[in-house]
């Protein structure tokens, strides 16, 4: 019997896995792949609300050496300025690019080091609930029981539909082709070639993957079954109705394909079977947000499914899951909608990409876009109360150093800029650290901060501490 068992070791999967072991939750992970995929087939934009959980849980640094940074520049439909120095409040104000084998290892790699067990080669077929917990029943046979089931096995995924959660949305309009292959041309013409069909079609690209290769993205025609990966001469065929050339492609390493379909799940809990990541939404891949708000569902959801079933999550925490998170993917949803047009070659699309073009010279303009796509611009409604309530803390530094190093246990924390006695958390000490330090870098007298790093509260009131305490950790221990 497990506490809990998560449907796919993706990152948003292995994350969640993490962040209920760091509160002694017994965790299984099902993935139906025996082994990760052998090539990279995706470079993923890790964005600076990402960057930030990472810092929270200790993985930073190991991730920074598998990644390379990029500027925040061009990440909203290609279009984004430059972001001067100093725009944002956080050391992360950059795009980091990691192959996405890479990341899958690292979170993996995680959750198995804090007790997470995860088994390959599992595909799961059916599920059934009860008032005491879920049955998974596995291709082999095998059931397996749990308190509570997740599902993160992505688009497709068999947890949803056996939930028969509605999926409502947009089928794929267009699709992309994706591959890695050498290219038989001068570089010097490839890079003059490849700008002159940016200019009227900005999803072409082509840049260098290493060892002689080339990641090359082209237009599709027409849209076709995703399960079945593209030709080579599918490939080449395209590159000659697009660039006016192949470029010589040959010595490929792999096909895929992807389209631009846009569905929401109409719920993410039923019962004691929660959805996240892929499994909840899908989108186009436009400006790299689909493995950030997986990620960012994960640590949303493992200390409130932890609370549960450690006893003390108040009555109303599990269902903030998706009336926090759900806004969230509808925001990301529709900004992917609004970039897919805006890289459309019709003379429409194309004079408003201009328009929109111009309008990036503004500064707030440009810094509201970033913000969205990099998920800082996140507020919660957590009520009325300063701005910095509902939002993300920045990593504040006090004198034994920063906040989010005194975050990787997944706790709650109370940072108390007060003087002499200050406010008090006594009862939540199992859940709740406390940080007393008159010079922090903090615009408030104190903040409670949940785990996944949102203010849960700003004053300097000890009723109105412990009253929120209460909503968001529990009954204290007396």
């Amino acid at each position: 019997m497990f506490d809990v068992i998560i449907a796919g070791c993706g990152p948003t999967g292995a994350m969640l896995a993490a962040e209920l072991r760091l509160h002694d939750v017994r965790v299984l992970v099902l993935e139906q792949e025996t082994e990760p995929a052998p090539f990279v087939r995706a470079i993923l934009g890790v964005h600076i609300r990402t960057l930030e959980l990472m810092a929270m849980r200790g993985l930073l640094d190991r991730l920074l050496e598998r990644g390379r940074q990029r500027p925040l520049g061009g990440i909203f439909a290609a279009l984004t300025k430059p972001a001067p120095d100093g725009w944002f409040d956080t050391p992360f104000a950059y795009v980091l690019g990691v192959p996405q084998p890479a990341l899958n290892l690292l979170l993996e790699e995680h959750a198995v080091a804090l007790g997470a067990e995860v088994r390959r080669g599992c595909a799961v077929v059916g599920f059934e609930q009860d008032g005491e917990g879920v049955t998974v029943e596995l291709a082999d046979g095998e059931r397996l029981r749990a308190s509570y089931f997740v599902g993160c096995d992505g688009v497709r995924s068999v947890v949803r539909k056996g939930l028969g959660v509605g999926f409502p949305g947009e089928p794929a309009r267009n699709e992309t082709l994706l591959g890695e292959m050498a290219v038989d041309v001068p570089s010097e013409e490839m890079r003059a070639k490849v700008a002159e069909v940016r200019e009227t079609n900005p999803r072409f690209l082509l840049t260098p993957s290493g060892e002689g290769s080339y990641r090359i993205v082209v237009p599709a025609a027409g849209v076709t079954d995703r399960a079945e990966p593209p030709t080579f001469e599918d490939f080449k065929q395209q590159l000659r109705a697009v660039a006016g050339t192949d470029f010589g492609v040959h010595s490929a390493r792999w096909l895929s394909r992807f389209g631009d379909a846009t569905r929401l799940a109409e719920r993410y809990r039923v019962g004691r079977v929660l959805l996240a990541g892929d499994s909840a939404h899908v989108h186009p891949p436009a400006g790299g947000q689909g493995v950030n708000l997986g990620v960012q569902d994960a640590v949303n959801l493992g200390w409130k499914l932890a609370a549960r079933i450690r006893g003390w999550a108040p009555e109303p925490l599990l269902d903030t899951y998706q009336a926090e998170r759900h806004p969230v993917a509808a925001d990301v949803l529709d900004n992917t909608r609004a970039q897919m047009e805006l890289t459309s070659t019709g003379p429409g699309p194309r004079a408003v990409r201009r328009l929109l073009s111009e309008l990036m010279d503004f500064d707030e303009v440009n810094r509201r876009l970033i913000e969205k796509i990099t998920a800082i611009g996140i507020r919660y409604d957590f009520g009325d109360g300063p701005d910095l309530l509902g939002r993300r803390l920045p990593d504040v530094e006090f004198k034994q150093g920063r906040v989010y190093d005194r975050m990787h246990a997944g706790r709650g924390l109370l940072l108390d800029r007060s003087e002499g006695a200050g406010l008090s958390a006594e009862g939540w000490s199992d859940r709740v650290d406390v940080v007393t330090d008159p010079t922090a870098a903090l615009d408030a007298p104190a903040v409670l901060v949940r785990p996944d790093g949102h203010v849960a509260w700003v004053g300097a009131d000890q009723q109105a501490l412990t009253d929120q305490l209460g909503r968001w950790f529990g009954e204290p221990v007396r």
